[in-house]
Parts: structure tokens; C-alpha cells; sequence
């Protein structure tokens, strides 16, 4: 195979992170998992890329695209934020909460936090997430923007007080 027939996977902001670029790669991250598109999710990952969600284990963009199309036929008018929490060379971790309703109306707002390791291309091999959801009222819902990426001026997470 000649090199020019290899192409290599890049997805920028590049590892080593530093403050602006982590967060430029969180917010990345959640404008893709709030167009809930699995296939479009799913490319910011290595083929081989493995996750724990709860008690799930994807590995590889075929899971992913399976776990990720499953997860938003359950969870309706999914709203996410992610914040950066700390971040170093090629890791990241951020804390999150979305907010979601199931078929029968029910509210409840997920709170999480996750692991991530990137490539040297900026693609992410290794993602662990902990999830913990609480029931909430229509009321108590904080994200309210119409489907897609939360606008620029939407509170996040920490101006939230989440």
C-alpha cells in the first residue's frame, strides 16, 4: 500500500491539550451529541474505540452508532451540557447533565462525569462515563433551547449552579 493510499483520521483540536483547546474540544463534543445524530457522534471516535456507559461496553463505531441510536429512541428531547473539569496531554474529563423525558412525559435530568483519551489525531479511543439520573418536574428543567447545539449564550453548567 503506497502512503499516499493511507489516510489517517484527524479530528482537531489536537493532544497535547491546553486550557483553551480542552475546552474547545468539550463544547465539540456536546454541539455533536445534541444534534443527536449517531453516525455523525460516532466519527469523533478511533473504529476501535471503547466506552463503558453504565453498564454498557461499546467498542468500535458500529456499537457506538447501535448504543447511541438505541439511547435517544428512549430519551426524548435530549439536552446536554458538558463542562470541562481537568484535563492533561491527551486526556480530558468533564462533568455533564442532560435533561430528557420518556414516552410517557416523565422529565428526569442525568448527571454524570467522563474519561476521556485521545490519539495523536485528536480522535477519542477510550471514554468511561458514571450516570446518575434524577426524576425532575417540566418545571425544574434549566435547558430550554430549541433541538440542536445549546446556544452561545445559554448558561452552562457551573452559571447554572448544576
Amino acid at each position: 500500500m503506497s502512503q499516499a493510499s493511507i489516510t489517517i483520521e484527524s479530528r482537531p483540536p489536537l493532544p497535547p491539550f491546553t486550557r483553551e483547546t480542552a475546552i474547545q474540544k468539550v463544547r465539540m463534543a456536546e454541539d455533536a451529541w445534541n444534534t443527536r445524530d449517531p453516525q455523525r457522534v460516532s466519527l469523533a471516535y478511533t473504529s476501535d474505540s471503547r466506552w463503558r456507559n453504565r453498564a454498557e461496553f461499546p467498542i468500535g463505531r458500529a456499537a457506538i452508532v447501535e448504543f447511541l441510536t438505541r439511547k435517544w429512541s428512549r430519551e426524548l428531547d435530549y439536552r446536554l451540557i458538558k463542562e470541562l473539569w481537568a484535563f492533561a496531554e491527551n486526556r480530558i474529563a468533564v462533568r455533564f447533565a442532560y435533561e430528557w423525558r420518556d414516552d410517557a412525559g416523565n422529565w428526569v435530568r442525568s448527571y454524570g462525569n467522563e474519561n476521556w483519551q485521545f490519539t495523536a489525531q485528536g480522535l477519542m479511543h477510550l471514554r468511561f462515563a458514571s450516570i446518575n439520573d434524577l426524576p425532575i418536574g417540566e418545571a425544574d428543567r434549566k435547558f430550554h433551547w430549541a433541538e440542536g447545539p445549546r446556544p452561545q449564550d445559554h448558561p452552562g453548567l457551573s452559571e447554572l449552579g448544576l
